[in-house]
């Protein structure tokens, strides 16, 4: 049988389960027209090793036949990690095999949010009434979170996905897929409501070739997203970016919200805060469930890098303050998340400091806003959370809540 490059044409090429071509790579011939003869004696799996040679010489449409087999070839096996390790019962979401990220999946389902839920009507009041300084730190930090939720997205899209094969950890992926969209979507259009000048609003929207300080962040965690290190390390280092690279920023808009201004902006900030704790947290938890955990030594390390680079951002390049800040404070808590982080991971702290922002633990507690006024931070959509928490089916009116 006979192959020139000319038959490899989107008409002439069809395949089946049962007619598929098979290749012999000892008896592939190469011809002065740039044909080639093939033998159907073996599988096509072995025809890998020629792939490099005839990717010059056939049409695109067989070239992706032949890429997918490529790529089959380079995705990573982990067969020592069930988390990792194939699993063909990854299509159907029953029987859950790990409850416990099961139940992480349905607090981010019932979390759900939308960017059209924020009132920002005030907010462009309040901007008006910022100094330059407030309006510069809180407009390059809008500008470094757009970009940011875009490479974690990329993240999860390209590398975690395809790697776990978990179906509730999956689950969990893709809807913080979608949170993240709409993370990116608030952002943007926080942005765009505060930023007027065209040619600023563009150099912030393209943060990363246009601002250093931005750039730095972003090239840290998109070297892990291409580099060729294992899954644990990744995870840790993603887990890094959303519990440690998110949280001087934070920080810094929650102090905003103290003063009282820019409502809009500070709730927006409440609900992806919470997602994104939610985010660190599953984190932690896969890496929990791994049977083979990183040296501390080299989880230490990673963090250290996150925490240089973070405390260097918000407390050197875009100081915190310009929005009345103190930065040794600032700096302590980034070392006290990272603290925070790292005995979620199920290590040792380094530095051993205490929160010095006392009302940032308010953050966590049950917000008493007026439900009918504005949708809390800690609202949850009803009864998603009953089939986790034992109550399925049982709703009883009681009129004893303390308001």
């Amino acid at each position: 049988m006979v192959y020139s490059p000319a038959s490899f044409s989107e008409k002439n090429i069809k395949f089946s389960k049962s007619r598929a071509p098979k290749f012999n790579s000892k008896k592939i011939l190469f011809s002065p027209t740039n044909s080639f003869c093939i033998n159907s004696t073996q599988t096509l799996f072995i025809f890998q090793a020629q792939i490099p040679k005839i990717k010059t010489l056939i049409s695109p449409i067989a070239f992706k036949f032949f890429q997918f087999f490529e790529n089959q070839s380079k995705m990573p096996a982990y067969p020592e990690e069930p988390l990792l390790a194939p699993n063909p019962d990854r299509f159907c979401m029953f029987p859950i095999q790990y409850p416990q990220i099961w139940e992480m999946y349905k607090k981010a389902e019932a979390s759900f949010w939308t960017a059209e839920e924020v009132d920002l009507s005030q907010d462009v009041r309040h901007w008006e009434n910022l100094t330059p300084d407030e309006k510069h730190f809180i407009s390059h930090v809008l500008a470094f979170f757009a970009a940011s939720d875009g490479i974690v997205l990329e993240n999860l899209a390209g590398r975690f996905m395809k790697e776990v094969q978990v179906a509730e950890a999956r689950a969990f992926y893709g809807f913080q897929i979608a949170i993240e969209n709409i993370h990116s979507e608030m952002y943007s259009l926080l942005l765009e409501t505060y930023i007027k000048d065209p040619v600023e609003k563009n150099r912030l929207f393209h943060a990363i070739e246009t601002v250093p300080c931005v750039a730095k962040k972003a090239e840290w965690a998109l070297r892990w997203i291409d580099g060729t290190e294992s899954f644990a390390e990744r995870l840790v280092a993603f887990a890094c970016v959303e519990g440690i690279f998110f949280s001087g920023s934070f920080c810094a808009i929650f102090w905003l919200k103290k003063r009282g201004l820019m409502p809009g902006l500070t709730f927006s900030n409440e609900l992806i805060s919470r997602d994104e704790g939610l985010h660190c947290d599953f984190a932690c938890l896969l890496y929990t469930l791994m049977r083979k955990k990183l040296s501390e030594e080299r989880v230490k390390g990673i963090v250290r890098d996150a925490v240089d680079i973070e405390r260097e951002f918000v407390c050197d390049a875009l100081p915190c303050a310009l929005v009345g800040m103190n930065g040794d404070l600032m700096s302590q808590y980034i070392e006290f998340v990272a603290d925070r982080l790292l005995g979620a991971l199920g290590y040792g702290k380094i530095y051993n400091v205490q929160n010095p922002f006392d009302w940032m633990e308010l953050i966590s507690l049950q917000g008493k806003t007026n439900f009918f006024e504005k949708r809390v931070g800690e609202y949850q959509k009803a009864s998603v959370m009953s089939s986790i928490n034992g109550d399925g089916g049982t709703h009883v009116f009681k009129m004893d809540e303390d308001f």
